[in-house]
């Protein structure tokens, strides 16, 4: 591995963190909406419930067979903060809630800036699994396969990541695409 020197180190930003959650049971939206009025649920368009929440900023969806989706999370934790709450929230309302809820990360976006430019084009010919259609997009697409993810790569320096499923796994791909570019002179 090449030793480098940066300016500054990249900064890394975790916008979303997407979990499935699962309770093994049977919920009665129909009684958390009358229970809970700020819920959105209109089964004539969509068969999940919206339960929106402030703190932490999150939207979960709740379907009738007990699995969730969570997004808008910043981090692991605040999925399980949020989580808790709404559990706690529906118990509070009389909703019958057994056993602990399955939470499972599927997806984690974060921005990330190494503050110094990327020669597309070189890095386009020069990395391996890569696509770029300047035409099309103005990104770099950048598959990694340690850790799984798919970075995009804009000649600002900036950084999309997507596909990750614990956030260290952001921070180990952004630290990885870095030293790779510095190493093979793409930055300037």
């Amino acid at each position: 591995m090449v030793q480098f020197e940066m300016s500054s180190k990249p900064t890394v930003r975790i916008e979303n963190v997407v979990a499935s959650v699962v309770l093994n049971q049977y919920i009665d939206l129909e009684s958390i909406t009358k229970n809970i009025p700020s819920v959105d649920y209109n089964p004539e368009q969509f068969p999940g419930l919206v339960f929106r929440l402030d703190k932490p900023k999150t939207a979960t969806l709740i379907f009738s067979s007990g699995k969730m989706v969570c997004t808008g999370a910043k981090s692991e934790k605040d999925v399980k903060k949020a989580i808790k709450k709404i559990i706690t929230t529906l118990k509070s309302k009389g909703i019958n809630i057994i056993g602990k809820p399955k939470i499972t990360i599927q997806n984690i976006v974060a921005s990330a800036n190494i503050r110094m430019n990327i020669n597309l084009e070189k890095a386009a010919l020069t990395l391996e699994n890569v696509m770029y259609e300047p035409e099309q997009f103005p990104g770099l697409i950048y598959r990694l396969n340690e850790p799984k993810v798919v970075l995009l790569l804009f000649s600002s320096g900036k950084m999309v990541c997507t596909g990750a499923k614990k956030e260290e796994q952001v921070y180990e791909a952004v630290k990885k695409v870095t030293e790779r570019l510095i190493e093979l002179k793409l930055t300037y």
